[in-house]
């Protein structure tokens, strides 16, 4: 059974993103996780955060529902945003041998996280990340 702990829309800029950051970091304290698995899964959202920012809303206006629930031995992070809907089988890392700037914010979600999906929004609009971690 899922129990939602945290629930917060805001809006889709990176001035807002160390508060996620914290919200975070309370979120995987609280379920005991030791410090470098704590780095990692905000690492994780944090790059998330950026992705909706950079890719859905084009550095356009608009808002991120944080939600993060705790299910047992694990804990979900959910973002949602309200974006034209992308094709999720678009979603990739480049290849790790490309050195250049940029480009590896999937790559660091899924070394963060134990599973992520990706789904589209409610009603047509918008994208949904869901990323799960095990806290056993």
């Amino acid at each position: 059974m899922s129990q939602i702990i945290f629930h917060k829309q805001f809006t889709a800029h990176t001035d807002q993103l160390k508060q996620v950051r914290n919200w975070t970091r309370e979120s995987v304290q609280k379920a005991g996780l030791n410090k470098d698995r704590v780095e990692q899964v905000i690492l994780g959202v944090n790059e998330a955060c950026m992705n909706i920012i950079e890719h859905a809303y084009k550095r356009n206006p608009g808002d991120i529902l944080f939600e993060v629930s705790q299910e047992p031995g694990q804990l979900v992070f959910q973002l949602t945003d309200f974006a034209p809907t992308v094709d999720c089988s678009c979603i990739k890392s480049r290849k790790l041998d490309d050195i250049r700037p940029g480009g590896l914010g999937v790559h660091f979600i899924h070394e963060a996280m134990d599973k992520v999906e990706y789904l589209p929004g409610k009603d047509g609009l918008g994208n949904i990340i869901r990323m799960v971690i095990t806290t056993e």
